[in-house]
């Protein structure tokens, strides 16, 4: 059960570290989308073992179900959101390379 929290809490820790360190809107909603969703689900996890069968786990589950469902969603929402307002995706390496030729 500890394993499962201590392995959530490093995905949130580095998914925290990813909205810092990318470059680009999507990427970093990327990194928040996949990282935030893991992290929780295992804390949660983790959670729902210490506690046993009782009725914090069943409300546990509900919320890693909730969480599983709408965490993704947010994530995709966002992306929409940002490419009908105009933000365009960073090409990476390949388009600064045609840039400078």
């Amino acid at each position: 059960m500890w394993l499962f929290i201590g392995v959530g809490s490093v995905f949130l820790i580095i998914g925290g570290i990813g909205l810092l360190r990318l470059p680009d809107f999507y990427s970093r909603i990327h990194a928040a989308g996949i990282t935030d969703t893991m992290g929780a689900a295992l804390v949660l996890a983790g959670v729902m073992l210490q506690a046993g069968l009782s009725l914090a786990t069943i409300k546990l589950a509900a919320i890693l179900l909730f969480l599983l469902i709408t965490s993704p969603t947010s994530s995709y929402a966002l992306a929409s959101a940002a490419m009908i307002a105009g933000i365009k995706p960073d090409a990476g390496r390949a388009a600064d390379l045609e840039d400078d030729a």
